[in-house]
């Protein structure tokens, strides 16, 4: 059963991995279970086969071509998404889950609007969409965030050289390397897992201003290497990942893609709110470094700032 009977489901990055899986998963429900979907994405031609091929499932589906490494894209996305909740072309919106991500190999690389692309692509976009489109949620709805346990650097992952966050004032996390900076791996990861625990603060914050109709959770949809995610990682780590993906008990974006769906839309999972933290299927405490009012308050103040410099500049 779901409690998002009636509504309409908006997920970013729907066209690879994780969320076409969700997306299709959502599209192919049966009955008042399947939602109207809003797929926000790159435009071409991966955003229109998703849209089909979900379509085909019978589903209400829109696209909203998307770059969320543009802030300025990112709020014409929101536009749109209204104009099409206001005309009725869609049902309510019910939920939104911002699945979308990025993992840049180079931390020198700038968004459009001059972050470093990681931070830019898998919270300030996110963060810019939600506070877009809080006001057009119809409660009770809720927003789903894409985490990673990365941002703490466990036994496995220190044996296998991945570093957890270091975390520091967010506007410093903004600012790409600078140019004398080379490349590196360490820095790549450790950029990806500061973006990581910024959606959890941002999450645990969100909840805070969203009031009660509205639950935020994060979900984590466990190790899949070999994923588009690392797209612009060195070829030899993208060979290795895809060698990682075929051990047995790693995780595939067609399961994982399934849980978020059910996540988003099904009444087991109606009480997640506060950042509650789900890994795969399971409801997970964060680690303690992942809880911290004063960062969380930081973080919600350094990313309006950020936001609104980038709208002045736009």
């Amino acid at each position: 059963m779901t409690t998002t009977d009636n509504g309409t489901v908006l997920i970013t990055g729907p066209t690879r991995g994780l969320g076409r899986a969700a997306a299709l998963a959502m599209a192919g429900r049966r009955g008042g279970a399947r939602p109207d979907l809003l797929l926000v994405g790159r435009g071409g031609a991966a955003l229109t086969e998703v849209a089909d091929e979900a379509r085909a499932l019978g589903a209400n589906v829109h696209t909203i071509a998307c770059d969320l490494s543009r802030l300025a894209d990112v709020r014409a996305a929101a536009e749109a998404a209204r104009d099409l909740l206001d005309t009725g072309a869609v049902r309510p919106l019910r939920a939104l889950v911002a699945n979308a991500g990025a993992m840049s190999a180079d931390t020198r690389v700038a968004s459009a609007d001059g972050y470093e692309l990681t931070f830019a692509v898998n919270h300030l976009a996110h963060a810019q969409l939600i506070g877009d489109l809080l006001g057009s949620l119809t409660a009770p709805a809720r927003i789903v965030l894409l985490g990673s346990n990365t941002y703490h650097a466990n036994i496995p992952r220190r044996i296998l050289g991945v570093p957890g966050a270091d975390w520091r004032d967010p506007l410093e996390i903004a600012r790409p390397a600078t140019a004398d900076r080379k490349p590196s791996l360490k820095a790549t990861g450790v950029a990806y897992s500061n973006a990581k625990l910024a959606i959890l603060y941002y999450a645990h914050e969100l909840q805070r201003q969203a009031g009660p109709g509205v639950n935020v959770s994060v979900y984590e949809p466990g190790w899949m290497p070999g994923t588009s995610l690392g797209r612009a990682a060195p070829a030899a780590f993208q060979a290795i990942g895809r060698g990682l993906a075929r051990l047995p008990g790693v995780a595939t974006a067609a399961r994982s893609g399934r849980k978020l769906a059910s996540v988003a839309l099904d009444d087991e999972w109606a009480h997640l709110r506060d950042g509650a933290f789900v890994v795969i299927d399971k409801e997970r405490e964060v680690r303690p470094v992942a809880r911290d009012r004063e960062r969380e308050r930081r973080l919600w103040a350094a990313t309006a700032e950020l936001l609104d410099r980038a709208g002045m500049r736009a």
